[in-house]
C-alpha cells in the first residue's frame, strides 16, 4: 500500500449467507454476498459506486475527516443494529488501513495503521476487540497485540492480514481473490465470478419485507409460521377459539370473550398467511 493505492473493503458478518441477505438489502447499497468460513459471510461493496463515493468525500477527507472508516462503521453498525450477529468491516486506503467491530447497540470498537504499518490505534481497542468476539485470552490476545507493536516489516496490507489469521481460529476463511489492501473493482470481480455468490440490490420495501419473512421461515421458527405444524396450529387456535368465544358470551365474561377472539383471530390469520405464502411461492 501506499499513496496512490486505491480504496478497497469487506464487511465481515458472523451468520451465515441466509441470516446476512435480508439485513444487508436495508443499506440500499449494491454489494455482493457469499461465504467466508464456517457460520460467516462477507459482503463486498460494488467497485464503481464505492469510488464514486470516495471522489465525493475527497473535500471531507483533505479537511481532516475521515470519510473510509466513517462509511463503513456506519455500514457495520446499521447491520450490527438490526440483528443479533456481529459485524467487522475492514477498510484500506492510500494513507491508512482498520477495522471497524460492531455489534448490537455496544459502542462500536476498531483500530487504525498508517499505510507503512505504524500501529495509530489504541491497545485496549484490541482487548475489547477479542472479548466480544469470543477470541482467545491467552494466544489470540499474544497474536493481536504484536499488531499493536511497531514492526518495520510490516504495511498496513501486512496488519490485515495477520488480523485474517487469528480470525481463522473462530471460522473467518475468505475466498480466494479477497485479499486486504486489493481495490474495490478487483475484490467485486473476484467475488462475482464465484458461483455462491449472492447480489445485493435495493428493489424496493415490499421485496424487503419479503426476504425478511423468507429468513423467519428459514429459522428455527419456520416449521411454527408456514407448513404442516402451523397449519397445525392455526387450526387448534380455531377450535379453541370459538367454543370460548360462546361461553365468553352466554356467561357474559367480556374478557373470556375477547380472549376467544384472539385466538380465533391468530388461528384465521395463521391460516391466511399459509395459503398467500404457498400462492406466492
Amino acid at each position: 500500500m501506499n499513496a496512490t493505492s486505491p480504496v478497497g473493503a469487506l464487511l465481515l458478518c458472523r451468520a451465515g449467507p441466509g441470516s446476512v441477505r435480508p439485513v444487508a438489502h436495508l443499506l440500499r447499497e449494491r454489494m455482493l454476498l457469499a461465504p467466508a468460513g464456517d457460520e460467516w459471510s462477507v459482503l463486498v461493496p460494488e467497485g464503481t459506486p464505492w469510488q464514486d463515493r470516495q471522489e465525493k468525500l475527497s473535500v471531507a477527507e483533505a479537511e481532516g475527516e475521515q470519510p473510509v472508516d466513517s462509511v463503513l462503521a456506519g455500514w457495520a453498525t446499521a447491520l450490527a443494529v438490526g440483528s443479533t450477529w456481529p459485524v467487522l468491516a475492514l477498510w484500506w486506503d492510500g494513507d491508512r488501513a482498520g477495522y471497524t467491530l460492531a455489534s448490537g447497540f455496544r459502542r462500536p470498537v476498531g483500530y487504525v495503521w498508517l499505510t507503512d504499518g505504524t500501529p495509530a490505534g489504541e491497545d485496549e481497542a484490541m482487548r475489547t476487540f477479542a472479548a466480544r468476539l469470543g477470541l482467545d485470552p491467552v494466544m489470540d490476545i499474544q497474536q493481536l497485540e504484536a499488531l499493536t507493536r511497531p514492526d518495520p516489516g510490516a504495511d498496513a496490507r501486512t496488519r490485515l492480514r495477520g488480523l485474517i489469521a487469528v480470525l481463522a481460529r473462530i471460522g473467518v476463511m475468505l475466498p480466494p481473490g479477497l485479499e486486504p489492501g486489493e481495490p474495490a473493482d478487483r475484490l467485486h470481480t473476484a467475488a462475482d465470478g464465484r458461483p455462491e455468490t449472492q447480489r445485493i440490490a435495493w428493489a424496493g420495501w415490499l421485496d424487503a419485507v419479503k426476504l425478511e419473512l423468507d429468513a423467519v421461515e428459514n429459522s428455527g421458527l419456520g416449521p411454527w409460521v408456514r407448513g404442516p405444524r402451523a397449519r397445525a396450529l392455526a387450526a387448534a387456535q380455531l377450535a379453541a377459539g370459538l367454543p370460548l368465544v360462546a361461553w365468553g358470551i352466554g356467561r357474559r365474561s367480556g374478557g373470556w370473550a375477547f380472549a376467544g377472539a384472539l385466538l380465533l383471530a391468530h388461528g384465521t390469520a395463521g391460516l391466511a398467511y399459509d395459503r398467500i405464502r404457498d400462492g406466492g411461492s
